[in-house]
């Protein structure tokens, strides 16, 4: 090969890295991480091509497909490249790799996996309007067109079968077996419609031999702002949308999928009003997908947090998030997986640390010892989540709640910062990147925050840290400051008061709110009544502690708060 036809190397510009150690980073930074992850995806393709090469298959061959991809890139680069991007196809491409290479074992066979390329295909030739003769995977009668929603086939047989899809200007055909044995069609345009559009609205599907067949296309949550409208997919329907393992369809009732959609237009205006490029902002047209996860209906009533959020590596931009009952919620959710999204772009372009893997490590955000690797993580999504609240203590509904927050997240975050570079694990490009959030949690230390949500913050900080080391380090000598030896019995828990303390009760009841109105002398007399019913309770006890440390502040109490587990090894709850 000449010097001329050797590829350029693919190098982040310092500047971008810079901003992205910062915990943010700019509009520029966030392509470069997107270009990244489309070299990537490219490369685990390839790789994916080959180990399909020599597999049996009834579906047209995975070569072929490819340059039907090919075919609809050149003449519709840019919904070809969203559609190469979407996380859902990182994720099928990362599962089928797994199954392939025989470290998972799960799903259908694998010949309908490995085929869901031919879906792929079949949808750029949609988006490009190519004309495309395809043998692609059903599932129950189903095609999963991937970024546009779903075919199916009525009267078909139960289990993985082979379709034949044509395409052409825009328009597509399946057919496939029924029951009976005859064949069965339909053809359809598909499109994704915006939520707000409501019920009906759909793009038709007419059934070449039966009157039943339909097309069920993906919603898009969709906001207009000053920049234009942002649609992101609200995907309840790809089989790759969770984190790993193929799931069936879970279409969203219509108040449901209203209510996501009330709850995007709250969340985007809120993250309108960030400073760009500063940990925390998060232009809401950067998200690929939302995912929701664990409901079909408006009732019961959504939690005021989010209980469920989640992101991978292989799924850039998308996320998993089990609604929560406000747009603030949501906001923050979308913040805090994103900043995930960012780091897992940038340990796939850099050697950030090297980790034995070993779960010993306190992450205040967690009931369950962590690897470094997951502080990592952590820490670089709580940095964003502390800078989100920071945005919001201007704001004099959020006020109260965005002070406690920015002053416990930042708190947090920075004792995590300083187990990472305590570890003596960090790369070179890992100890800058670490060094540039433990610069900007330190210039936040320094902002002033109001004293009573300063202290509740405090309070709540200390609490997590004691209970987490009572229920799970073992009393006597430690590995190290950070890294501990870990109780052989320890059982996971829920924390209870990280959310609790965020606001000061008004007619405090219980020693924890007792204890959150700085009342420490109530709280610690209830405390003690409850630990002479059961001593070893680990969540009282944590309370006990934390009280008297607050009521006597001296060197015997302090040491208590460093090493909790001295006190009580034997454990209840």
């Amino acid at each position: 090969m000449s010097s001329a036809q050797r590829p350029a190397p693919f190098r982040m510009p310092e500047r971008l890295f810079a901003e992205l150690a910062t915990g943010g980073g700019s509009a520029e930074a966030i392509d470069f991480l997107a270009r990244g992850e489309r070299a990537r995806r490219l490369l685990l393709l390839r790789t994916l091509l080959d180990r399909l090469a020599g597999l049996a298959t009834p579906l047209t061959p995975a070569a072929e497909a490819w340059q039907a991809v090919k075919a609809a890139a050149g003449r519709a680069p840019e919904p070809v490249d969203r559609l190469l991007l979407a996380p859902a196809t990182g994720r099928w491409i990362a599962h089928v790799l797994r199954r392939a290479h025989g470290s998972s074992t799960t799903g259908p066979p694998l010949w309908a996996e490995a085929g869901q390329l031919c879906a792929v295909a079949a949808a750029a030739a949609v988006h490009a309007g190519t004309e495309t003769d395809l043998r692609v995977p059903l599932t129950d009668g189903r095609l999963q067109l991937p970024g546009l929603g779903m075919v199916r086939l009525p009267g078909s047989e139960r289990g993985p079968a082979v379709g034949r899809a044509r395409t052409r200007d825009g328009e597509l055909t399946l057919t496939g077996p029924s029951r009976d044995g005859r064949p069965v069609t339909v053809t359809c345009r598909p499109g994704t419609v915006p939520v707000a559009a409501g019920p009906g609205t759909a793009p038709a599907a007419t059934a070449g031999r039966d009157p039943g067949t339909h097309w069920v296309p993906l919603r898009t949550l969709t906001h207009t702002g000053p920049a234009g409208t942002t649609a992101v997919l609200l995907d309840d329907l790809d089989p790759y949308r969770d984190l790993d393992d193929p799931l069936p369809p879970a279409r969203l009732d219509t108040g449901e999928a209203q209510a996501w959609q009330r709850l995007f237009d709250e969340a985007s205006a809120l993250l309108a009003g960030a400073r760009a490029g500063e940990p925390g902002w998060l232009d809401p047209s950067l998200i690929r997908s939302v995912v929701p996860w664990g409901r079909t209906s408006p009732l019961p009533p959504a939690p005021p947090t989010v209980s469920l959020s989640a992101s991978s590596g292989d799924a850039f931009g998308g996320m998993v998030i089990a609604r929560p009952a406000t747009g603030l919620a949501l906001a923050e959710a979308l913040v805090h997986e994103f900043q995930h999204s960012k780091l897992g772009a940038l340990l796939h372009l850099f050697p950030l640390l090297d980790d034995d893997r070993v779960e010993r490590y306190y992450a205040p955000w967690r009931a369950d010892p962590r690897h470094l690797s997951g502080l990592l993580h952590g820490a670089y999504a709580f940095t964003g989540v502390a800078g989100f609240w920071r945005d919001r203590m201007t704001e004099p509904a959020h006020a109260e709640a965005a002070a406690y927050h920015f002053a416990l997240r930042r708190t947090q975050a920075r004792l995590v910062v300083r187990t990472l570079l305590a570890s003596g694990r960090l790369t070179a490009p890992g100890r800058h990147l670490v060094t540039g959030l433990a610069r900007t949690l330190d210039g936040w230390l320094r902002e002033p925050v109001e004293p009573a949500a300063l202290a509740r913050a405090r309070t709540a900080a200390a609490l997590h840290r004691t209970e987490w080391r009572l229920r799970n380090v073992l009393p006597g000598p430690q590995e190290s400051p950070t890294a501990v030896r870990l109780r052989p019995d320890r059982r996971g828990w829920r924390d209870l008061r990280t959310h609790a303390f965020a606001t000061r009760p008004a007619v405090p009841r219980t020693p924890d709110e007792h204890l959150a109105a700085a009342d420490p002398a109530t709280a610690l007399d209830g405390y003690a009544d409850a630990l002479s019913r059961d001593p070893a309770d680990p969540h009282v006890l944590a309370g006990w502690i934390v009280a008297r440390a607050t009521l006597t502040p001296a060197h015997t109490t302090r040491r208590l708060l460093a090493r909790p587990e001295l006190l009580q090894p034997q454990l209840s709850g």
